[in-house]
């Protein structure tokens, strides 16, 4: 039996409440995970083609001004 006098560590505790929580949590299946990390990347390649062509056409035009 554990002694009441006995103060537990409040490290002890954040880790003990720590692992709790995180078994609370619904973890994305495999696919899920593949499905959304595809998506990100198409999402973020995408973006930085539309940046690169924006930034190409403004260099071009401070160019061709100055």
């Amino acid at each position: 039996m554990v002694n009441p006098a006995v103060k537990k560590s409040p490290r002890f505790r954040f880790v003990r409440e720590t692992i709790a929580e995180l078994k609370k949590v619904v973890w994305l299946s495999r696919r899920e995970a593949l499905y959304l990390t595809a998506l990100v990347l198409v999402v973020a390649i995408s973006v930085g083609i539309v940046l690169g062509a924006i930034d190409y056409f403004f260099s071009f035009l401070v160019k061709a001004i100055f």
